[in-house]
């Protein structure tokens, strides 16, 4: 089983090539809070996944959220159960592994049959086009840049399908920076803490088509209605997805994105004039 968080598709793609590879179901992490479906039964032979972009250095709040309700019923004659992770990121994703694995090891109901805490133990970074684009320095690649990152990654995954198909322990292949504590630690802690939010994103509803696609794609039900409005549940994981699937560019997240490009795995649309 392997389970997945993904707002703008990189990641999304990422773990289905694994998952075609290796012939596991994957799970993903919205619908499955949807369903209310926190409790699973890990099959004989069956490998457990973690796919998720990085945020601010961190693993996504939804999937924090999710790892400390799972509950994974493991076989008995499995005491080893195998369990690897994955993360994308535009550039480097600092101490997003060692957060992951302290937010499985706090789940005392995520153990081993032997009684060890569950760990992921086969650390995979894989970088990907950038998305995030509402800090003044961060911005989508350009296109022959996105073009080599997707290629590097398309070469990269038969390696990475090798190690999980064989489950080796004790693999990390990690983009971590120069200073992942800092990237993680401080400056992400404060990104996630104060800069996810929903409370910046407008819409210019004489551009808006209705067309409804934002709150389609949004992972967390946080947009109703057509021109759209943000519902300000405190669920917004400022994945972008509204912001890069809108097919006219009505949706901004203040004004640091009118005059930036959008990007979406598949489809990269030209930045407004």
């Amino acid at each position: 089983m392997i389970f997945y968080f993904s707002g703008t598709g990189n990641t999304k793609w990422v773990a289905e090539q694994i998952a075609e590879a290796i012939g596991e179901e994957l799970l993903y992490i919205p619908e499955l809070i949807r369903k209310g479906l926190y409790e699973h039964k890990l099959h004989e032979g069956e490998r457990i996944g973690f796919c998720f972009p990085t945020h601010g250095w961190q693993p996504p709040r939804i999937v924090r959220d999710y790892i400390r309700q799972l509950r994974i019923a493991i076989p008995k004659n499995d005491a080893n159960a195998f369990c690897w992770a994955l993360t994308t990121c535009g550039d480097n994703m600092g101490e997003a592994m060692t957060i992951l694995n302290k937010e499985l090891a706090a789940n005392t109901q995520l153990q081993t049959t032997d009684g060890r805490p569950l760990q992921a133990e086969a650390l995979f970074s894989v970088i990907m086009p950038e998305s995030y684009v509402c800090l003044p320095f961060m911005k989508t690649d350009p296109e022959e840049k996105e073009t080599r990152k997707i290629e590097q990654a398309k070469s990269q995954l038969p390696h990475i399908i090798q190690i999980v198909e064989e489950r080796r322990r004790g693999v990390e292949e990690l983009e971590k920076g120069a200073t992942p504590r800092l990237y993680s630690y401080v400056i992400g802690g404060y990104f996630n803490k104060k800069m996810i939010s929903d409370r910046k994103f407008t819409v210019d509803n004489d551009v808006c088509i209705q067309c409804g696609k934002c709150a389609q794609v949004c992972p967390v039900d946080n947009i109703k209605g057509t021109p759209p409005e943000w519902i300000h549940n405190g669920r917004c994981t400022s994945c972008l997805a509204c912001y890069h699937r809108c097919p006219v560019h009505a949706i901004n997240y203040g004004n640091i994105t009118r005059r930036r490009d959008q990007y979406y795995f598949g489809h990269k649309p030209k930045a407004n004039p």
